[in-house]
């Protein structure tokens, strides 16, 4: 029988954290225990307020549903999904957190890393960028300086922001990825994209509003820079509908609801043509770590969360130069270490 226990922490930040949305100094988020014998999974799901999901709730579901999880027979990863899947609906966030501690207790049980287990050679990583949040010009370049690395990603809130990419781009030669959040109208995208790649941009996520999809396949007819879909691509359901906007997606394992749906989103993606991303949602060391095991199946990674918070919950991941290192361990690689500065 499984035992289920779970974990609320508040996360600070280095930094505040400013996207086109609003800006938090921590990142609420759940951790969430499956134990089997003197195994344990672990896996986990932040709490992000535009999409209205808190700890509290997550964690009350949970309690909610905690016989019936605790009577599963985990015999496969992606069959326990499907039981989440239907156990409670539409709670993509907690049923990310499960199915990752899920996929972490199976690996453990056959004693091998998660991605081994999933069958994915370790070659062709691709390195992850470092978030530099929105802020005034001065702090974004002070943040830059203390952390030099191969590639940044930065958020803007509104056309102005070239600006910033202006000043920033004094201080480094590294190339820029720019994540928009929906912040731009498409007659704004259409001028700022060709300054963009002038500043040495390689590529832009969600420059227009989710819904504006006929605009955004226009867009990509003219765009010189690769275009990526994000809050336009939740789920797997979404995938197909991107293939005419953009060049690739970006898969949060919060949003689509864990490994198991991500690797069919990878699959599909790769059979329309896409190039695949994956993202963070600020998770600590547990979180980041589900991503790093499917490093080679990306073209692309953004797995900075440990980077951006002053706590974590976990050890098991090292960082240098933009490259990520898994510890060699089963599962995920981690240990759960509860928060600590």
């Amino acid at each position: 029988m499984l035992q289920l226990k779970h974990y609320s922490f508040d996360l600070a930040f280095e930094y505040p954290f400013t996207i086109a949305k609003g800006t938090k100094t921590h990142q609420p988020t759940l951790v969430v225990s499956l134990g089997l014998g003197d195994l344990t999974g672990y896996g986990e799901a932040p709490a992000i307020t535009y999409y209205n999901i808190t700890v509290p709730e997550m964690a009350e579901s949970l309690e909610s549903k905690r016989a019936m999880i605790e009577r599963y027979a985990l015999t496969d990863p992606q069959r326990f999904w499907h039981f989440l899947h239907h156990l409670i609906p539409g709670q993509h966030f907690l049923t990310a957190a499960l199915d990752i501690a899920g996929w972490d207790l199976f690996a453990k049980m056959r004693r091998m890393p998660l991605h081994k287990l999933i069958g994915i050679k370790w070659e062709n990583t691709p390195i992850t960028d470092y978030t530099i949040g929105l802020d005034t010009i001065e702090n974004m370049v002070a943040k830059l300086e203390a952390r030099p690395w191969p590639v940044y990603k930065i958020k803007t809130g509104s056309p102005d922001d070239i600006d910033r990419l202006i000043a920033l781009r004094k201080h480094t030669d590294a190339p820029f990825r720019v994540d928009a959040n929906e912040g731009w109208t498409f007659d704004e995208a259409k001028k700022l994209l060709p300054e963009l790649q002038k500043l040495g941009v390689t590529m832009v996520e969600q420059p227009l509003g989710k819904e504006n999809r006929e605009a955004m396949t226009e867009l990509k007819q003219i765009s010189p820079l690769p275009l990526f879909a994000d809050e336009s691509c939740r789920t797997e359901d979404e995938v197909k509908k991107c293939a005419d906007g953009f060049h690739g997606i970006n898969i949060k394992l919060t949003k689509c609801g864990g490994i198991t749906p991500a690797l069919r989103m990878i699959k599909e993606a790769r059979t329309l043509g896409l190039k695949v991303m994956m993202g963070s949602m600020n998770e600590s060391t547990i979180g980041t770590a589900a991503v790093a095991n499917m490093l080679p199946l990306l073209d692309e990674v953004d797995a900075d969360g440990p980077l951006l918070l002053k706590e974590d919950v976990a050890e098991g991941l090292s960082y240098e130069n933009g490259i990520i290192q898994l510890s060699g361990g089963n599962g995920l690689g981690v240990k759960f270490i509860g928060k600590r500065q």
